[in-house]
């Protein structure tokens, strides 16, 4: 927990809850980390002398303690919320900077608070009141998540070039064929891949085989030749950088974007997680029921898969609609022949 040096103890105890005990993904524990050092800066600041222009990451919570979080009221999480939907602005240095968060990345910092309170009167109890036990999240906006058709799938694979065109196709393709998250990629090590499918480490380090097509196969095998001929960092992993590391999850974002880009896609539409989109649809396209579906995207609750299913039923009635027969009319004409 070194990496986490600037925060209080009381924080950094509850990080390695989650991590140790927990099971959670480095992602998840990052996540906890920067919203709930963001709360305990603007409590500090608004309890402080500071000048109110203040930047949040000037502000030190290492001597922030359980009496100080003890005196945080339902109010004070009320202002923090408050700051969040109408104040925070995502780049402040940015020329026209804007401000407010979007409900979900508001609701993602409410998560973190219910886990940090719950941690501190549940599991260890430190505290005898949680001020956030009954505080709702915002409401959502609920959409059909976006993805690809199979022809820009298609023409997403056939644009893939350059110097490491072997390794972007295959990551191309098990994102297309799997479904499989970012995160979950970059953790592939050689000894997960067998002879037609992997084994995929995902959320909470729950463990899950996918498997995929010959095509895909295919993919992993040519640049498996090219992968063999190197010796990386971490000389487990499956997919390595230029620099010879593991490739990080920053690395394969760029690498979609620019494949999306050389394909004639709207790259600020698309990204690799919409790939994962892709893959579930497809899935369900193909006849896959949505409970198979579930276990090979590694869904928890069965109601994030079934979404999907929404989305399959907004292509048939597309398909409906595309008929021409759809749009003909002979009843009212049979109607008038009954008359004469």
């Amino acid at each position: 927990m070194q990496r986490y040096s600037d925060c209080p103890q009381v924080l950094r105890d509850f990080l390695t809850y989650h991590e140790t005990i927990k099971g959670q993904s480095q992602l998840t524990i990052q996540e906890y980390y920067l919203d709930l050092r963001m709360f305990l800066r603007f409590i500090k600041l608004m309890r402080s002398d500071m000048p109110i222009h203040t930047r949040l990451d000037e502000i030190d919570i290492k001597d922030v303690d359980i009496d100080f979080i003890r005196s945080i009221t339902t109010s004070d999480i009320f202002d923090f919320l408050s700051y969040l939907a109408n104040d925070r602005t995502p780049d402040p240095d940015a020329a026209v900077p804007t401000f407010g968060i979007a409900p979900a990345a508001r609701a993602r910092k409410l998560s973190a608070l219910k886990s940090f309170y719950k941690y501190l009167t549940v599991r260890t109890k430190q505290l005898s009141e949680n001020p956030v036990a009954d505080l709702e999240y915002p409401k959502l906006r609920k959409s059909l998540p976006k993805y690809l058709t199979m022809e820009q799938s298609a023409a997403l694979l056939q644009a893939v070039s350059g110097a490491n065109a072997k390794r972007d196709y295959a990551i191309l393709m098990l994102f297309l064929n799997c479904g499989i998250r970012r995160s979950e990629l970059v953790g592939l090590n050689l000894t997960d891949v067998y002879e037609d499918r992997i084994r995929v480490v995902g959320k909470g380090n729950k463990e899950r085989f996918v498997y995929f097509g010959t095509a895909c196969r295919k993919a992993l095998d040519e640049y498996l030749v090219e992968r063999n001929k190197k010796t990386l960092s971490d000389n487990r992993a499956l997919f390595g950088s230029r620099d010879n590391n593991r490739i990080s999850v920053t690395a394969v974002h760029r690498l979609v974007k620019k494949a999306l880009l050389q394909a004639g896609l709207d790259a600020t539409q698309f990204s690799a997680h919409k790939l994962r989109h892709t893959a579930a649809t497809m899935m369900l396209s193909g006849g896959v029921d949505v409970k198979t579906v579930q276990e090979v995207l590694g869904h928890e609750n069965l109601n994030t898969t079934q979404i999907y299913t929404h989305i399959e039923n907004t292509e048939l009635k597309i398909a409906a609609e595309a008929n021409p027969l759809s749009k003909l009319d002979f009843l009212e004409d049979a109607d008038t022949e009954d008359e004469l």
